[in-house]
């Protein structure tokens, strides 16, 4: 499933940001700056009340700027945070401004409050050409996050030593409150555009969410505006976008902002008016549309990390599968050649039986015995590698299902849970158990399995990944316990804790219905699953955690579908 669409920090969205900022952060003490990834750096403030973070990145896809929540020590170390520790070392942020119309951030640096500023970080957030550069008094560029060369911009190559020089003017002219309506309809009436392209070639500062915003109150609504030639609007369609314009225009001028869920696009950072309750307004909360806008980009951002991350695995897995997969058919084909062997035997016998055979005759029949007895002893050899790949080839099966089928209600269970699956696609790369140092990881680690209620309240045990599987199969299990599997198909392993209580048949059901749901086999109607006492399993020797074997056991019928409440119910306790 592809991410959603990632609505960017447009310069609406930047100004409630910094309109809470300014006086909560100038003037404050710099302390210390880490990059957190290749591009995105952290920086720490004293105020006299507190200690402020904020989150810069020039990422294309999210440039943006906002205070967070203090985070962890990373990146320190960094050519980049280095140059800007040093550089801003001892100096106090006394500017905190955004040019024009541009979405452009200056943070001015002087010695004290009052003092001639000294160093400049510019943070400019356009998309792909966004960048970050720390300059001197002189504004000339002292490092940046991305030297831009001549072969990439000939329009304007910046590198380290450049005087800064700033994007090229926008086109369009800036929004004037005191426009009247008629030189504002004409100003969008020049050309035969589509609303969204007169908009944005009439005015600076219009983004595609704003557009959105001013166009309708449902993304259909919208999007048929923003589509539709200017020539063909109505004139009833003129004076409610003419109000909204009005409404963003004196939004800005009072500063008058405010987070919250946008009907027609992810969110909108300005109000409309005042509240018309006769009930005061409390007092906003402090920064609160930065730790909104912070919340927002680390869910997306979060949810794009995953699904990457997954892809890569999920190639990773595949490409193993496929390797062992040939290995598995070249030593099949090796096998069967074994077969004819006895072939081989009756030609020589045939060639020693003639009545005067020829000397070259004789090496013959050696020879063909000779390679007749090699194929007979390569048995031995043959089929415990058979056996080996065929136990990975359902290692990496069962691995592939764990990764469809990985938990989604949080982002830090879900990589948690793929930090897990990488590991131990890493044993089985490496053609073996987990070494030393990683089984001493795992000792300190407990696994935690997910764990459901049957309706008579006895816990339900689902391994999801192979140590889990292990750890609730083996290692855990009592005698009274029962062990669910999906019959002949990879799947997790699901233990009903019956040593913990007397089960009913509506209990082995839903059991049985947790198994076929965490398997391959979940799309079917119908999933056959094997009921085995968990005392009836055994570890299989030198296999990877999770490998068991099993004496008898009994088979029930299965619906995958009817374990979704089940599971649901379980997620939101979670």
């Amino acid at each position: 499933m592809a991410p959603a669409a990632l609505q960017a920090m447009d310069l609406t969205s930047l100004r409630a940001v910094l309109s809470e900022l300014q006086p909560l952060l100038v003037p404050s003490r710099f302390e210390k700056a880490q990059q957190a990834d290749s591009h995105t750096l952290q920086l720490g403030f004293r105020t006299l009340q507190q200690r402020l973070w904020l989150e810069l990145s020039w990422l294309a896809e999210a440039p943006r700027c906002f205070a967070i929540a203090p985070p962890p020590r990373q990146g320190d170390g960094s050519t980049l945070a280095q140059q800007l520790q040093h550089g801003l070392g001892g100096l106090a942020l006394v500017s905190l401004e955004q040019p024009g119309w541009e979405r452009v951030v200056e943070l001015g640096f002087a010695g004290r409050p009052g003092e001639a500023i000294q160093r400049w970080l510019v943070l400019e957030l356009m998309g792909r050409h966004s960048n970050l550069f720390l300059l001197d008094e002189q504004r000339r560029v002292v490092a940046a996050a991305r030297q831009v060369r001549p072969k990439q911009s000939r329009l304007r190559p910046i590198g380290t030593g450049d005087t800064y020089s700033p994007p090229p003017p926008l086109s369009g002219e800036p929004p004037n409150p005191e426009e009247t309506f008629e030189q504002w309809q004409a100003q969008l009436s020049l050309l035969p555009l589509p609303l969204l392209k007169a908009l944005q070639s009439a005015y600076q500062g219009i983004s595609p969410a704003l557009a959105l915003q001013l166009t309708g109150d449902t993304p259909e609504r919208s999007e048929a505006w923003l589509t539709q030639p200017v020539g063909e609007l109505s004139r009833a369609q003129w004076q409610e976008l003419w109000q909204n314009w009005q409404a963003w225009l004196k939004a800005l001028q009072e500063e008058r902002f405010g987070f919250s869920p946008g009907r027609c696009c992810s969110y909108r950072c300005w109000q409309e008016s005042t509240s018309n309750s006769g009930e005061a307004p409390g007092a906003p909360e402090p920064l609160a549309i930065n730790q909104a806008l912070a919340i927002y980009h680390q869910k997306c951002l979060g949810s794009r990390q995953v699904l990457q991350r997954q892809h890569q695995l999920r190639q990773r897995l595949e490409q193993q599968l496929n390797r062992e997969r040939k290995q598995m058919e070249h030593q099949q084909q090796l096998l069967d050649q074994v077969e004819n062997s006895d072939q081989l035997q009756q030609q020589a016998d045939a060639l020693l039986c003639l009545p005067q055979p020829s000397r070259d005759q004789v090496a013959e029949a050696q020879a063909l015995y000779k390679r007749a007895r090699k194929l007979r002893r390569s048995v031995a050899a043959i089929t415990p590698r058979l056996e080996q790949h065929r136990q990975r080839i359902e290692q990496l099966e069962t691995s592939l299902t764990f990764l469809e089928q990985g938990p989604s209600h949080s982002h830090a269970a879900a990589l948690q849970h793929l930090q897990t699956l990488e590991e131990e696609c890493d044993n089985l790369q490496e053609q073996g158990r987990p070494n030393r140092s990683q089984r001493r990881q795992q000792a300190r680690t407990t696994p935690t399995p997910l764990e459901l209620a049957t309706p008579s309240g006895l816990r339900l045990q689902i391994g999801r990944n192979h140590r889990q599987n292990e750890w609730i199969s083996l290692r855990q299990a009592r005698r009274g316990d029962l062990w669910f599997h999906a019959q002949e198909c990879p799947g997790s392993h699901v233990v009903l804790k019956g040593s913990e209580g007397l089960s009913a048949e509506a209990d082995l059901q839903a059991a049985a219905d947790v198994a076929a749901h965490f398997s391959r086999a979940r799309g079917n109607s119908r999933v056959a699953v094997v009921m085995v006492p968990c005392e009836e399993l055994q570890r299989i020797p030198g296999a990877v955690p999770g490998t068991v074997r099993h004496r008898g056991g009994a088979v029930i019928w299965a619906e995958p579908g009817r374990a979704a409440s089940l599971v649901a119910a379980g997620a939101r306790s979670l």
